[in-house]
């Protein structure tokens, strides 16, 4: 039996159908933008292998890290005990964060940061003496994670998660915001869509614990980009009814936007912080929850004393080598100018995919490129076609869409928007 005949019958693999798995690459090798099957052929990682791998694959300063951390002291539990690694991130992180962000609980994926974020408004709540502000309030189109809490706040029927509706615990869903970050802000709720969260907030805010939203970018729900007002509004509303506010920058953060935070194209500052993906550079899973300080004295406060959440592998010091190594790089700033070349870059080539009949609509922030298709995309044609186009892609819904690593040279990001241009083009 070959390697990939074996994980064709015994490997699952995320949203694949295991009976008719589609084209699959076996991968010797990754280093910078590129992918390496065992054949020898070579693909531009278009999807920083999901977002995370900004720095790109093998970055000899996070592999450097990883290296002494892992002759030294690969793991240690958390619990009652702390190690350099963890400090060292933790100083990083809170010097790149605005003021008030300072409390920081680390865990071993994005989706766990979000489970995390949802246990904290609640436990705050009930510790102010709110026990029954136990529910959510998010938009529609957004998507959170796949462990169960973070389902319940993805949308509930476009998102990936419809089949678990009736299942999962029901959430208050706005409408999403439909203004455009280059569109003018009108000051009107009724216009600028806040009028919706306004009257959910008056009728319902002694029973919610907090409103989740992914601050500008919608993800995985769309890859939709809405106007930063939208939070200012937001987060005023939420404050005036004693309603938390989280942000999720799993899949924003460190850069992505141009901004080392989506929220920075607002200046709004959350109660509590989603990060992960980026975090480490992709070089292991790991993230973060970023609570302010008087979240985290609230719980202290309380009859509980204690956070009720406590990961394995929270604050695993391997990870948080390569985290620290990550945000050191980041640090050094070029990211800055990638990122506007990226942009700019994409801007201009994919624009030509506008005059496709096909195209609803091309946008482009950051190192974020999305065509929008009129009708869905079918992900097994991408990854049959990336061994002869080099180019490693994979669309979803209705999506043709990148986000490179930040180290991408123009050439090889020409490669990337000819692809997407020739997919939105019927390429078979």
């Amino acid at each position: 039996m070959t390697p990939l005949e074996f994980d064709a019958r015994h490997l699952w693999h995320p949203y694949t159908n295991v009976t008719e798995p589609g084209p699959m690459h076996l991968i010797d090798q990754a280093e910078g933008v590129w992918l390496t099957r065992a054949d020898g052929t070579r693909m531009i990682d278009a999807m920083s292998s999901w977002w995370c791998a900004i720095h790109g694959h093998r970055h000899p300063a996070i592999v450097r890290a990883m290296h002494q951390q892992l002759d030294w002291m690969p793991h240690v539990m958390f619990g009652g005990l702390t190690h350099q690694p963890a400090i060292d991130l933790g100083e990083r992180l809170v010097a790149m964060l605005p003021p008030g962000l300072d409390r920081i609980f680390y865990s071993d994926s994005g989706s766990v940061a979000v489970e995390v974020a949802l246990e904290m408004a609640v436990q705050v709540q009930r510790a102010r003496g709110h026990g029954a502000r136990s529910e959510f309030v998010t938009i529609r189109g957004g998507y959170h994670g796949d462990t169960w809490k973070a389902m319940s706040v993805c949308d509930p029927v476009t998102g990936m998660h419809s089949l678990f509706s009736g299942a999962l615990s029901i959430q208050h869903f706005l409408p999403r915001p439909t203004l455009r970050p280059e569109e003018n802000w009108p000051e009107d709720p009724a216009q600028n869509g806040l009028a919706a969260l306004e009257a959910l907030l008056r009728a319902k805010a002694d029973r919610i614990a907090a409103l989740i939203v992914e601050p500008v970018v919608q993800g995985a729900g769309g890859m939709r980009f809405y106007h930063p007002a939208w939070l200012r509004g937001a987060k005023a509303l939420c404050e005036a009814h004693g309603v938390l506010v989280i942000f999720d920058e799993i899949a924003t953060g460190f850069g992505r936007t141009g901004q080392m935070f989506a929220m920075d194209h607002a200046g709004v500052t959350p109660d509590i912080l989603c990060l992960g993906k980026a975090l480490t550079g992709g070089h292991i899973s790991f993230a973060a929850t970023v609570a302010s300080g008087a979240v985290a004295k609230s719980i202290g406060q309380s009859a509980a004393g204690v956070f009720m959440h406590g990961p394995t592998y929270m604050a695993n010091p391997l990870a948080c080598a390569a985290g620290a190594a990550s945000l050191s790089l980041l640090a050094e700033g070029a990211w800055q100018r990638q990122v506007r070349q990226i942009e700019a870059q994409l801007r201009a080539e994919l624009a030509p995919a506008r005059a496709l009949p096909q195209v609803r609509e091309v946008r482009v922030m950051g190192a974020i490129g999305v065509i929008e298709m009129a009708h869905p995309v079918d992900p097994r044609i991408a990854h049959a076609r990336a061994p002869r186009s080099g180019v490693w892609l994979r669309p979803f819904g209705r999506n043709i869409y990148c986000m490179p690593p930040f180290t991408i040279a123009p050439d090889d990001l020409s490669r990337v928007s000819a692809e997407m241009n020739a997919l939105a083009g019927g390429a078979t």
